[in-house]
């Protein structure tokens, strides 16, 4: 696929930076761009920003033709913090151990903590075609690939704890206070963001360390430095556990650098030339801010460029909340939204814009605007940043990612779903007849969208929108009806053979309030016109379905069928 020109897109003009960026510090080096993830819990479509925003730069710098890699590291070494909601309280007495050394929940096929939380994402990542160079701090630390760091950040602790010294207070009284937020998604975010709340080896009695022993008995990091020595490099601590002992770091591979210290040092290590950050870390005295500090006067490195990124809202978050104790995953999202409808929504935001996800139905609404964005590419009148967001969607520099060879809308396939509970014979029945001159032969023309569909409708449509048609005709209401009601009903009925389509149906329940009224089909919309086709409609959907409204009538007439809405209005005209 073409790249696009910078002036297109927010992710083009990033590509051009880093590119320049790349060629100053590390010419001939391939570029490297670097996200990081926490597996401490659940990883929320808020995470997903600190992989899809790398992840497209760095592959509008692979379309360039450009070596470019994409470093995912997983930050498994870090402590356990505290049990969530809904697992059992036992496993408190894992708290302060690495994410990889604390068993997973219950019921979980998987080894570690570490392992059931990466699991999903990984799955997810390669649905949306995001190719990531995967990076085990604990593999990296435990194997002593950080020794020399290490020591040369023990050898500088009063230099470090200088530069830290100048923010904490600012760090202490700009931090954000999860339960200030009302966005449960942003709360999440920060109480997630095992990095933001990391502490950075405050000076104790025995001076400053940068670097955190887990406890050789308990496993914990409820450890204290109490002496070390530059040139044995003997490090003795202490841990609440009531262990003690004194170890060689350089031969001492159970342990890390606090965050504040761990991160410039990787920057430096790994040559990062491209990063982005969350809001909680961009506030004075926060970890990127004193990271950049860090970098430079300490370990010889430059930070790397790095937006800040808002954070992702969810729409229907309380029924999501309910359902899985939680803000939802990408994994989630894949299960109603193609992965380029959901490619799509990160694309389309600059880093620094907020935006929501749907997952009430707003997702139709969604769907209405992707399917349009589509329309237009095809007919080459989309605006220069929609098609570039829209090519970063449905493919990568490695090539498209599978589609839904027959997209029908979304709406409608939820609607069908909803009314015919997912029966796939009467299902291919209702998507034949929406277009009789094209019709659907197969549902795998549909799929996956259809897929999508029937999740959506069976997780996420509340039980009192569901569509339930009558099983027989509303006697009491039928014979309640004026002149007027049954004439226009007669109308409908006369017409159907005719219009038995998706469009057909359209302009004929829009066309029968316009008739009744002497007015020609094509008539412009009026208030009173207006008014008698809203009475019209919730006529119609009393008779089919017992309430004032339901899925668009069109669907809803071709899903009931011809024979039982007869049934269901018969006896109206006679």
């Amino acid at each position: 696929m073409a790249p696009t020109s910078p002036e297109t897109d927010w992710v083009s003009r990033l590509a051009d930076e880093v590119i320049a960026e790349a060629e100053r510090r590390a010419p001939g080096k391939p570029v490297v761009c670097a996200s990081g993830i926490s597996p401490s819990g659940p990883i929320h479509l808020g995470n997903l920003r600190e992989i899809m925003v790398p992840h497209l730069v760095a592959d509008e710098i692979k379309r360039r033709g450009i070596p470019c890699e994409h470093l995912l590291s997983w930050d498994d070494y870090d402590r356990f913090r505290k049990v969530p909601a809904g697992v059992d309280p036992s496993w408190s007495e894992h708290i302060g151990k690495p994410l990889t050394s604390v068993p997973a929940p219950p019921g979980s096929t998987h080894a570690t903590w570490a392992e059931h939380f990466k699991a999903p994402l990984l799955a997810a990542l390669g649905e949306l075609g995001i190719e990531v160079r995967s990076i085990s701090q604990t593999a990296q630390y435990t194997a002593g690939a950080y020794r020399e760091q290490i020591l040369f950040a023990m050898r500088e602790r009063r230099r470090i704890d200088a530069v830290l010294g100048r923010y904490r207070t600012k760090q202490a009284a700009q931090a954000p206070d999860p339960q200030e937020l009302a966005d449960e998604a942003e709360r999440a975010a920060v109480e997630g963001s095992g990095a933001a709340v990391e502490d950075d080896g405050s000076a104790g009695g025995a001076g400053y360390y940068p670097y955190k022993p887990y406890c050789a008995v308990c496993e914990r990091d409820l450890t204290t430095v109490t002496a070390y020595d530059d040139d044995t490099t003997e490090l003795a601590y202490t841990c609440e556990c009531g262990h003690a002992e004194t170890v060689k770091l350089s031969e001492h591979d159970r342990g890390k650098l606090v965050w504040k210290v761990d991160w410039p040092m990787r920057w430096a290590h790994e040559g990062v030339i491209f990063e982005p950050a969350g809001v909680d870390h961009h506030s004075p005295g926060s970890s990127w801010v004193v990271g950049g500090q860090l970098v430079s006067e300490i370990f010889g490195g430059t930070r790397p460029i790095g937006p800040m990124y808002a954070f992702v809202g969810i729409s229907g978050m309380a029924k999501m909340s309910s359902s899985k104790g939680g803000v939802p995953t990408a994994a989630d999202a894949l299960e109603i939204m193609e992965a380029p409808v959901l490619r799509w929504l990160y694309a389309r935001r600059r880093p620094n814009q907020s935006f929501k996800i749907a997952f009430d139905g707003e997702l139709q609404r969604t769907y209405d605007e992707w399917d349009a964005l589509g329309r237009r590419v095809a007919e080459g009148t989309a605006q220069p940043a929609d098609m570039a967001a829209h090519a970063r969607a449905v493919g990568t520099a490695a090539g498209e990612l599978p589609a839904t060879p027959r997209p029908l809308p979304f709406r409608t396939l939820a609607s069908v779903v909803d009314v015919t509970t997912g029966d796939e014979e009467q299902t291919l029945r209702i998507l034949t007849d929406l277009d009789p001159e094209h019709p659907v032969r197969s549902l795998d023309q549909t799929r996956p969208r259809l897929d999508r569909a029937a999740h959506w409708v069976s997780a996420h449509l509340p039980p009192e929108q569901r569509t339930q048609v009558r099983t027989g005709p509303d006697a009491e209401l039928l014979a309640s009806l004026g002149a007027e009601e049954r004439a226009s009903l007669r109308l409908l009925l006369d017409g159907l053979a005719d219009h038995w389509s998706l469009d057909g149906l359209t302009t004929l329940v829009y066309g029968v309030p316009k008739m009744r009224a002497g007015l020609p089909p094509d008539a412009k919309p009026t208030p009173e016109l207006k008014a008698a086709q809203r009475a019209f409609f919730a006529l119609l959907y009393r008779l089919l379905v017992g309430r004032d409204t339901g899925p668009r009538l069109p669907t809803l007439l071709l899903a009931v069928g011809a024979d039982r809405v007869r049934v269901l209005l018969g006896g109206a005209g006679d």
